[in-house]
């Protein structure tokens, strides 16, 4: 008899970024290898912060959908969904989900038992439908943390209340208790959420298709391709456009090298601080920096090799409560990463000891800019060649979730 899983989160596929990706790419290896696997979701939204199509105008009901031969049942939810996200707006849109996600489990909670159930942080409060069902119907819990919702809203000051903090918090140490499997996705995070959980923390780390993403050695084409020139240096920054990252430092740093015309920064994504972005490097008069939409998952592998650096950008406070997913896809086509994080943080010591990238200080411009300049530079080449062969041996989807297989899945608790 094969196994059921439930898993409850407010993103899923077909979002082509971010934890959506991951939630979808995670059940379909599990229905691929003999799972039962039920979903309870959201609408399509993220990254553009407004649902996407076919799913517009039903967005305000439910809707079931049945896939794989019916192995695969996707319940998708209303929620609210802010065109411009705030904090108060982002936790508007986690509790209407919370809610609606409550009264759909309540409907499943009678039928067939799943034996494992598992939520994904964020939203952290999923936690607690899990535990209800684990309560009523005595599944396996898994509690899978993404991202450290709570701290980045506090040290962000998406949320100022400290008695507001404190209030979630008490809730999450509950959840955290609960739990028969807390896990997460970096080594920062896990001693971080290890210290709150008083329990061990599962490695789960975001994965990527090492297949999919791959080295491309011809360069030149992609880049004329793109509209570039062969001579050109392509510095890009791909994914979501949000606060927390801090991407103005992008723009100042192309206004500090504008007498380098071989650089060209691109800035690929979507997301609501985009547009201003774009209206603060056009106040600059920044002739070297150009913005893209979402690239398509058909040529995301082109677009990817024909960038000479990869600007991963974060705020000092992120970086260790966010482990960027944008990484691994970098990694995989052996990508030169240049990453902004501080030293003892879990992505600094993970970049370093495995020298799959360049580290400079977040939130520090002349380290970025310094950063930019080695970058671009000949050592990249070993680095390029380090980051391939740690995604291979590291990041495959299937060595990754084998390993889930086998420890959250196969393990009696």
């Amino acid at each position: 008899m094969s196994k059921r899983l439930l898993l409850i989160g407010g993103n899923f596929a077909p979002e082509p970024t971010g934890i959506g990706k991951y939630n979808g790419e995670m059940i379909n290896w599990l229905v691929d290898n003999g799972y039962e696997c039920t979903v309870i979701t959201s609408y399509p939204y993220y990254p553009q912060w407004a649902v996407q199509q076919p799913y517009q105008r039903i967005k305000s009901w439910y809707k079931k959908e049945v896939l794989r031969d019916g192995k695969l049942k996707i319940y998708r939810c209303p929620q609210y969904v802010p065109a411009k996200p705030s904090g108060k707006k982002r936790i508007l849109l986690d509790l209407s989900f919370c809610l609606s996600a409550f009264f759909k489990l309540l409907q499943l909670i009678p039928a067939k038992k799943y034996d494992v159930v598992i939520t994904v942080v964020p939203s952290f409060q999923l936690g607690l439908l899990a535990v209800l069902y684990k309560k009523l119907r005595g599944a396996k819990f898994l509690y899978h943390i993404q991202d450290m919702q709570i701290e980045a809203a506090r040290d962000l000051q998406m949320i100022r209340s400290k008695r507001a903090i404190n209030m979630l918090l008490g809730v999450e140490k509950y959840i955290l208790k609960q739990a028969d499997i807390v896990s997460s996705i970096s080594d920062g995070m896990m001693q971080k959420i290890g210290e709150k959980a008083e329990k061990d923390i599962f490695f789960f780390p975001n994965w990527v298709d090492t297949a999919l993403f791959h080295p491309l050695e011809d360069k030149t084409a992609l880049k004329l391709e793109y509209g570039f020139s062969a001579t050109d240096k392509v510095l890009l920054y791909s994914g979501a456009i949000g606060e927390k990252q801090g991407l103005e430092s992008i723009l100042y740093a192309a206004q500090a090298m504008q007498d380098r015309k071989d650089l060209q920064f691109l800035i690929c994504g979507s997301g609501p601080y985009k547009e201003q972005l774009q209206q603060q490097a056009q106040k600059m008069g920044l002739k070297q920096v150009t913005f893209l939409p979402l690239q398509s998952f058909e040529t995301f592998n082109r677009f990817l090799n024909m960038a000479d650096v990869h600007l991963v950008i974060q705020k000092a406070s992120a970086s260790d409560l966010v482990m960027p997913s944008k990484l691994t896809t970098i990694l995989a086509v052996g990508g030169m990463a240049l990453i902004t994080a501080n030293p003892g943080s879990g992505l600094h010591t993970l970049v370093q000891q495995h020298r799959i990238g360049l580290v400079v200080n977040a939130e520090d411009q002349e380290a970025l800019n310094e950063g930019i300049r080695l970058a671009v530079g000949e050592e990249a080449r070993e680095v390029t060649r380090q980051a391939r062969a740690y995604a291979a041996e590291h990041l495959s989807i299937g060595r990754v979730m084998r390993r889930f297989e086998e420890y959250v899945v196969q393990r009696n608790y």
